[in-house]
């Protein structure tokens, strides 16, 4: 079954809670929280997303998927667990050895929540591989990270089905995510290659309609 998780990103200010609102009827799986600090990627969303992801847990039941764009992994764990998030993904781009991946992954069960890893687009997918087992999901980035409305790149869905491919092979449980460039255009093919959770923001929030088009993304 096809999961849709909803950046948050772009929605207006000031709509925040009519959005939100919105989305939970129009039965979106995850808020997703993109957050930036600057460095890791140029923009920087840090704080605002912190102060989103508090008040949709005020406001809503709904699961949040924190997505770290951060150099600072450990801090940023720390920041957003306060929010009980069901899941946060960190980069392996931001660790400097297998130790720390390891590290990572332990604190962030330790303390109650799943765990996932991104790559970006130049990283090979293989080398996330040896993490697959003690990990729930796998973000694939399908644009490069730090901008919303982007262009998916399209070698990326031969990344996405390489990863499944391993995945089955190894008889793996784990969640497939992609994000980036998703809309009803390019969802059938990222879907077909192997993705059950589809992050898309833009693509979403423009629309008349929210349940048409998330509707749409999980059919």
């Amino acid at each position: 079954m096809v999961e849709v998780s909803t950046s948050i990103l772009s929605i207006k200010e000031g709509e925040e809670s009519k959005v939100y609102f919105e989305l939970e009827t129009a039965k979106t799986d995850y808020f997703h929280i993109d957050v930036m600090d600057g460095k890791f990627v140029e923009k920087d969303t840090y704080h605002k997303m912190i102060e989103n992801a508090s008040y949709i847990k005020r406001i809503s039941n709904l699961p949040l998927d924190v997505h770290l764009m951060v150099e600072d992994v450990k801090t940023a764990i720390d920041d957003f667990l306060a929010v009980e998030p069901n899941i946060i993904t960190f980069h392996l781009e931001a660790c400097k050895s297998k130790e720390e991946v390891y590290e990572i992954i332990n604190y962030i069960k330790e303390n109650n929540c799943r765990v996932g890893i991104s790559v970006k687009p130049n990283t090979k997918i293989e080398e996330i591989y040896e993490f697959l087992p003690y990990i729930h999901m796998c973000l694939v980035m399908t644009v490069e990270p730090g901008k919303g409305g982007q262009t998916l790149l399209t070698d990326m869905l031969d990344k996405i089905a390489t990863l499944k491919k391993y995945v089955e092979e190894q008889n793996l449980e784990l969640d497939i995510e992609a994000d980036g460039g998703i809309n009803l255009k390019t969802a059938p093919e990222v879907k077909k290659a192997g993705a059950n959770v589809l992050v898309a923001g833009t693509a979403i929030v423009i629309a008349n309609d929210f349940k048409t088009i998330i509707d749409e993304l999980k059919s």
